[in-house]
């Protein structure tokens, strides 16, 4: 059954607001700033996930889900900028991505849409690069041997079919949307049959009655009947883990653009409203959203930044007599408007990312209170979005 769409519960907190123009640009310029000392940082490799003591570290594209942000951020820069340096750079990675797919270097797991379309299906659509489109068409086949018939969903993590990993998570919503465009470009429409299977079977089982989302659901790999739901990196299995919600938030919606399917439209807005139901009053979401205001728990500011591009495309699809649009594009005003004040590191001296005050994996104690690579992406994302509605989505 679907979750029913909350109302929201103090719409004075969304009353009108705007963010000017001339803030937008200014938080550019301090993004831009830090996306160069990034690149004279990593040189032509990769910055770690997640900072330690906001400085980021580096990594060859060998592991890990987040390298495609990094190419990602450039292609971001490049668009709002014209600077070939930036798509210079971002090319540059490509072949690392072929490697990596090619010889299947530390992709045991389902973010190949992570990995592969802000990087190379950007490329991709950006500058016609056509290594960058195969090794996507590569990385979405990948993505698809860890399809699972029992339960019709991907596999996230584990040795495919490995009972005890037999499961999904809220994440791979962001995913999918490479085999929808794979099979846009193929015309081999089983890619997006599969995707659409696996959106299903996720919104039917981690989208609670009340908005929230799970992080994980398990399956039976006998029957492929749902079994239960948990988290891994929430604050307890019944919570509402705030990545994972936002994830929620903006995975239906790039479903919604490829389908046209109103269960997509009916989950965005229901979990959407939740989200912002459980914001504290500063607007800036915790790690997870079982904590509000008057909690010593971090923060999560990508959780803000990854809600704001779901948000940020919905209005778009939706109509101007609908209430909520209103609501929304205030919502995304007022928490734009408190990451450029307060979570931007204009003022930190060491620091070589975009977004501050981020948290990774509070349970596996990693990346808390610092910046995190898809952070930087998404609000990078979110800011060119409000500078250039025109833009057309790497997703």
């Amino acid at each position: 059954m679907l979750p029913n769409i909350p109302e929201i519960k103090d719409q004075a907190k969304y009353s009108e607001f705007r963010v000017s123009r001339e803030k937008l640009e200014h938080a550019l310029k301090v993004s831009l700033k830090q996306i160069d000392k990034g690149i004279a940082d990593f040189g032509d490799i990769f910055p770690m996930e997640f900072s330690k003591g906001n400085v980021y570290g580096t990594m060859q594209n060998v592991a890990g889900w987040g390298n495609g942000f990094w190419t990602g951020i450039l292609w971001h820069a490049y668009e709002l900028t014209g600077d070939d340096k930036y798509k210079e750079v971002a090319l540059s990675h490509i072949p690392s991505y072929t490697k990596r797919i090619t010889e299947k270097i530390g992709v045991n797991h389902h973010d190949m849409g992570f990995l592969f379309t802000p990087s190379c299906v950007a490329a991709y659509k950006l500058t016609g690069n056509e290594e960058g489109k195969a090794a996507a068409i590569m990385a979405a086949d990948h993505l698809l041997s860890r399809y699972q018939e029992k339960g019709e969903f991907i596999q996230a993590w584990g040795n495919v079919s490995d009972p005890k990993d037999y499961r999904l998570i809220v994440d791979c919503l962001l995913n999918i949307p490479l085999l929808y465009w794979t099979a846009e470009v193929t015309g081999d429409e089983s890619y997006a049959v599969k995707a659409f299977k696996h959106f299903n079977s996720t919104v039917d089982n981690v989208c609670r009655a009340d908005a929230s989302t799970y992080h994980t659901y398990y399956f039976d790999p006998e029957t492929g009947l749902p079994v239960r739901g948990c988290t891994h990196q929430g604050a307890y299995d019944d919570s509402a883990w705030g990545r994972g919600q936002a994830w929620g938030i903006y995975g239906p919606l790039l479903t919604y653009i490829y389908k046209k399917d109103e269960k997509a439209m009916k989950i965005f807005k229901a979990t959407t409203n939740y989200l912002l139901n459980n914001l504290p009053s500063d607007y800036v979401a915790y790690w997870d959203l079982c904590f509000n205001d008057g909690s010593d728990q971090p923060r999560d500011t990508s959780t803000n930044a990854i809600a704001m591009c779901g948000m940020l495309e919905g209005i778009k699809h939706m109509d101007e007599s609908d209430p909520l649009r209103a609501i929304y594009v205030n919502a995304i005003h007022r928490m734009m408007d408190v990451l450029i004040d307060r979570h931007l590191p204009e003022n930190v001296e060491n620091s070589n990312g975009i977004l501050l005050n981020q948290t990774y994996a509070l349970p596996q104690g990693i990346g808390i209170d610092e910046h995190n690579i898809w952070g930087d992406y998404f609000f990078m994302e979110a800011l060119h979005r409000m500078l250039d509605p025109d833009w057309a989505l790497y997703w």
